[in-house]
């Protein structure tokens, strides 16, 4: 990266030396641990572009800055649910990993094998008595009608 005296406009606030936009100011903040070690950089101020995508941080007091680039956050994949409504009783097979594909999001969803009864607060839990499948992107259950291979969405 490279080292740059920044220039001021006429409010005293800093330019990015790229697209010439007004720098946005970060305090330094606590410590960070990153990989496993201390992160010092984080207690110092910095300058930051998001048009650009980087960020600016002084050398010593010297008025003099370091480029770095911000960084990225991790982009969270939107997931196409279908609404409960639309679904119709249907046949779920497990795979050799216990598995299924979700009808309603389309992603792996776990089988659940029956369990014994179980007392949560003083109180039988039927929750897990049955085979079902759980999906925990979309957080929807599928259980078992009767004695059948059909199963249907089920709110809890």
């Amino acid at each position: 990266m490279a080292v740059y005296q920044l220039a001021k406009n006429d409010k005293g606030q800093y330019l990015c030396p790229k697209c010439q936009g007004n720098l946005r100011f970060v305090d330094g903040t606590a410590v960070q641990i990153v990989d496993g070690r201390a992160d010092m950089s984080a207690i110092l101020p910095k300058y930051e572009c998001h048009h650009c995508g980087i960020y600016f941080q002084e050398l010593l007091g010297s008025g003099f800055f370091d480029e770095h680039d911000l960084p990225q956050q991790p982009k969270t994949k939107v997931l196409n649910v279908r609404r409960t409504g639309d679904l119709e009783p249907m046949i779920l097979k497990k795979d050799v990993n216990n598995q299924c594909v979700c009808p309603r999001c389309g992603q792996k969803m776990d089988f659940v094998e029956g369990q014994a009864v179980r007392i949560v607060d003083g109180r039988a839990d039927m929750e897990n008595v049955k085979d079902h499948f759980d999906c925990p992107h979309c957080s929807s259950k599928f259980r078992r009608i009767a004695s059948t291979d059909y199963f249907q969405w089920s709110e809890k």
